[in-house]
């Protein structure tokens, strides 16, 4: 079901509970308002349907203004009384709801690895999370109707949504969805004009279909790169060399790992942004972003080292130890029990010159600051989510 297809259904089923015509525009009017919006056009800024999957809103709570957007559009109260009954009603039956698309980009990045835990910092304050289940997987949010919507934004500029569409088309991670080995052979066999049948055709299909969805990542990638969206810069840098991301101001942080980023950083030879970006993992508990501030890119200010090392132990881990291990040749860690041959493998400790106590007090100082800034950070978090947290 495409939104022309849903406009019209929906008139049609309007005009037969009511009697009444409607014109295909207050339906989309009708459609916004069983929403809660005011307006079709304030919907389609940031919003897309979806059907049977997430939704953000049930339009059973919006009867009322459905009611009211009727009576705004000229009707008699009396069919805006059936209105707002039977409105909801049909897009309950039909599984019709809305996505917030930051929320639909958050879950796609959930199910495809690039992100651990759901940002829901975009959504407005009156905005009801009726039925935002993170464990939608990206199959089923596929549907014509949400890519019908994120077209559209998309056509209209939207980055977002560009940004949606790549991450809906991205290539797997997964082994088991990959072609056969052998199929870019046949793939190019057929390209060649041999005409092939049974496995052989499947495979070179598969390849074809493989190659199309990579071009329509790579081109709603790039478009939202153009657009100026943070994470498809980002993407860029990593799987294009493109270094535009690193022309954006601090200010506009992707949803990603600092420590990730600072990784690309050094790729691109930029150590001033790898050493931010490590920065801006170590405040964030990284005590591995904290060794590596202290043992390059911070090793000649003595009292930011300390401050990080302070930092790791307010964390729980103390620097200075040394840190070997066991393991077996196959890179497992030792298994006494298994036996054979044992190899260790580890660091040293981090040792750091002392400081004048009046420095060592500044360290300790900037250390707890930003431990309580982080702790203040998550919990904040867990409660904007629901959940409570010592």
């Amino acid at each position: 079901m495409t939104i022309k297809e849903l406009t019209y259904a929906t008139q049609q089923h309007l005009q037969a509970v009511t009697g009444t015509t409607f014109k295909r525009t207050h339906i989309y009017e009708l459609l916004a308002a069983s929403f809660g919006f005011n307006s079709y056009a304030a919907l389609g800024t940031d919003h897309v349907f979806t059907e049977h999957s997430l939704t953000c809103r049930c339009p059973a709570k919006y009867g009322e203004q459905v009611g009211r957007r009727c009576l705004e559009l000229g009707y008699p109260p009396e069919i805006a009384l059936q209105i707002a009954r039977a409105l909801p009603e049909l897009l309950t039956v039909q599984g019709i709801g809305l996505i917030h698309i930051n929320d639909l980009v958050a879950h796609l990045r959930y199910d495809s690895g690039r992100d651990d835990w759901f940002d829901d910092s975009s959504k407005d304050d009156n905005e009801e999370d009726e039925d935002l289940d993170r464990w939608f997987d990206r199959e089923s949010l596929l549907s014509p109707l949400l890519l019908d919507d994120l077209t559209t934004a998309a056509y209209n500029n939207n980055a977002v949504a560009h940004y949606a569409l790549a991450l809906l088309s991205a290539p797997s991670e997964h082994d088991i969805d990959a072609p056969s080995a052998g199929s870019d052979y046949w793939y190019n066999e057929e390209q060649q004009g041999r005409n092939l049948t049974g496995i052989q055709k499947e495979w070179a299909d598969k390849h074809a279909a493989r190659l199309e969805l990579e071009k329509k990542w790579e081109r709603h990638l790039r478009k939202a790169g153009e657009l100026g969206h943070p994470d498809a810069l980002l993407a860029l840098a990593e799987c294009f060399d493109d270094p535009r991301f690193f022309d954006l101001p601090y200010t506009q942080a992707p949803n990603a790992d600092p420590a990730y980023i600072a990784e690309i950083a050094e790729q691109f030879g930029r150590p001033n942004d790898a050493r931010y970006w490590l920065t801006e993992a170590a405040k964030q508990g990284d005590i591995e972003a904290m060794r590596e501030l202290i043992e390059r890119y911070d090793s000649s200010d003595l009292q930011q080292c300390w401050t990080w090392f302070y930092l790791a132990e307010l964390h729980g881990t103390d620097l200075s130890k040394d840190d070997y291990r066991a393991y077996h040749e196959n890179g497992a860690l030792y298994d006494d029990d298994v036996g054979g041959p044992l190899y260790v493998d580890g660091r040293d400790g981090i040792e750091l010159q002392t400081i004048e106590a009046g420095q060592d007090a500044v360290a300790r100082h900037a250390a707890g600051e930003m431990y309580q800034a982080l702790k203040g950070k998550t919990k904040l978090r867990f409660s904007s989510l629901g959940i409570e947290r010592d």
